[in-house]
């Protein structure tokens, strides 16, 4: 039977902060009373950048973990970097709502989102591999 818990487990707490995400965008939107886009307000078009980071990086990172983990890669390989990008996600998100500039979390976030998804490639080829 196929098992790919661990990526389960990452998706879990990944679909926990997704929502979180999504929940303050409702709050600013509410607050701001704007239904579609973010009516000028650095506030939500931050938010609505979180999110949409989230959306564009989330499903790539996590199907690269699955495929590594049904492919047999080490379970302590796996949680690294499913914990290594959930941390990462939780930076950047923390770090676009610090400042409209450059950050340390945002670019922090970035850089361990990045390097999990090329370890993530590098792995999957070296299963692929033999």
């Amino acid at each position: 039977m196929l098992n790919i818990s661990i990526t389960g487990f990452y998706l879990a707490l990944l679909a926990l902060l997704y929502i979180g995400f999504a929940i303050r965008i409702i709050k600013l939107r509410y607050k701001y009373k704007t239904g579609i886009g973010d009516g000028g307000h650095d506030e939500l078009a931050q938010a609505v950048r979180v999110h949409g980071n989230f959306a564009e990086y989330a499903p790539l990172a996590m199907l690269m973990l699955a495929c590594a983990e049904i492919n047999g890669s080490s379970q302590l390989l796996i949680h690294g970097v499913g914990a290594a990008f959930f941390i990462g996600r939780i930076l950047h998100g923390i770090g676009i709502t610090q400042t409209q500039g450059p950050s340390k979390g945002r670019q922090a976030g970035m850089l361990i989102s990045f390097a999990t998804l090329l370890v993530l490639a590098i792995e999957n080829i070296r299963l692929f591999l033999g």
